[in-house]
């Protein structure tokens, strides 16, 4: 099987087999990492000499681009990639009304949290991806985005998966997305979010202190968030909250808590003084987040989730800043195309909406 392009030394190990000048790496991977450009393009500057070779050991592709979703709403595209074995996952780019630009990356296909609200959580986890499969996912959003004149700003790690289960690769996807030789990101335009494991957290926040975190927080009641989230059983929200004061030691750096709004289960007056007493002392950023539609979300015991209506969504914001909370309300895109926060799930084929994978920059190799 071939090398992943994206391997930490692959494209070194060629260069020393060949013995050609490091100049032209260097302005290989200037072309197709920083510039974006479609892998034959930087192709064109290694020597020809090694042409062949290249192509032979970074021939197959280690995700395939098998379908994009171009939402009619807003600014969202779904991209559906398939890897080497046939799993599909999902990755999102965001197209801001600013101008600014995200992709959000899936760390697994599938996911073991199993959240009520997500449609991830419904699959079983099939495995974790590996640090070049993340770094791909970037990459051809990096590439679609440069044919529209735009630039990628940020990377969010909120697709499929649990991070902290996937501390490895995780971090090594992230050690190459800031590094200057590869997609030079700046670590405060990375974000990743987690459900909490604080082992984990504390020792990925030990080695990538400057990149964002946020906590999926969603209910400051223990008894209401391990009904939500089944993984909370294994953390008390007494011991998420010294994790977060432990991370702030670490990092000296806002920590976001993200709260997705249900109505009846965590937006009730005594959810929301829940929510104050928990973050009291603490340096955090409150996101809301309103509920987006999920096929088969239900509460244990079949109760089904309605998302909390705006009246009531906005009665929560002021509460929290009437206490000196900050605090903002996320703008849910890709709704139309189940690509929105809590929506990604990849059990059936590609089907033919929107474009065809072969209509869009295909995978950059040879080869979130």
């Amino acid at each position: 099987m071939s090398l992943p392009l994206h391997q930490r030394g692959a494209l070194e190990e060629l260069r020393q087999e060949f013995g050609f000048d490091p100049e032209h790496l260097r302005l290989f991977r200037n072309a197709l990492y920083k510039r974006g450009l479609p892998l034959e393009e930087a192709q064109a500057l290694l020597p020809p000499t090694v042409h062949e070779e290249f192509r032979a050991r970074f021939g197959q592709p280690c995700l395939t681009l098998a379908e994009r979703r171009d939402s009619s709403r807003d600014g969202a595209t779904k991209l559906v990639f398939r890897t080497q074995a046939g799993l599909l996952l999902e990755t999102v780019i965001l197209r801001i009304l600013s101008g600014r630009t995200s992709v959000c990356v899936s760390s697994q296909v599938g996911c073991a949290a199993k959240c009520a609200f997500c449609a991830t959580g419904q699959m079983k986890l099939a495995r974790s991806l590996r640090a070049h499969e993340i770094i791909e996912q970037a990459l051809i959003a990096r590439q679609i985005l440069r044919t529209e004149d735009k630039t990628l700003r940020n990377v969010v790690f909120m697709g499929m998966g649990e991070p902290m289960h996937n501390r490895a690769e995780v971090t090594e996807a992230i050690e190459r997305l800031r590094d200057p030789r590869w997609l030079d990101l700046s670590e405060s335009h990375i974000l990743v979010s987690s459900v909490g494991v604080p082992e984990e957290l504390i020792a990925f926040a030990r080695v990538m202190p400057r990149v964002r975190l946020a906590l999926s927080l969603h209910a400051a009641r223990q008894e209401v968030r391990q009904e939500l989230m089944p993984l909370a059983k294994q953390t008390p929200i007494d011991d998420l909250r010294k994790m977060v004061v432990e991370l702030e030691k670490i990092r000296k750096q806002t920590m976001m808590l993200e709260v997705l709004l249900l109505s009846g289960v965590n937006d009730r007056d005594e959810d929301v003084e829940a929510l104050i007493e928990f973050c009291e002392g603490l340096d955090v950023h409150v996101n809301l987040i309103p509920y987006n539609p999920v096929s088969g979300a239900e509460l244990p015991g079949g109760r089904p989730l309605r998302g909390t209506d705006s009246r009531r969504r906005q009665k929560i914001s002021e509460r929290l800043k009437s206490v000196g909370l900050r605090v903002t309300t996320r703008v849910s895109l890709g709704e139309d195309i189940a690509a929105a926060c809590g929506q990604l799930v990849k059990t059936h084929e590609p089907r033919a909406l929107g474009r065809r994978a072969s209509e869009v920059s295909g995978p950059t190799s040879a080869q979130e």
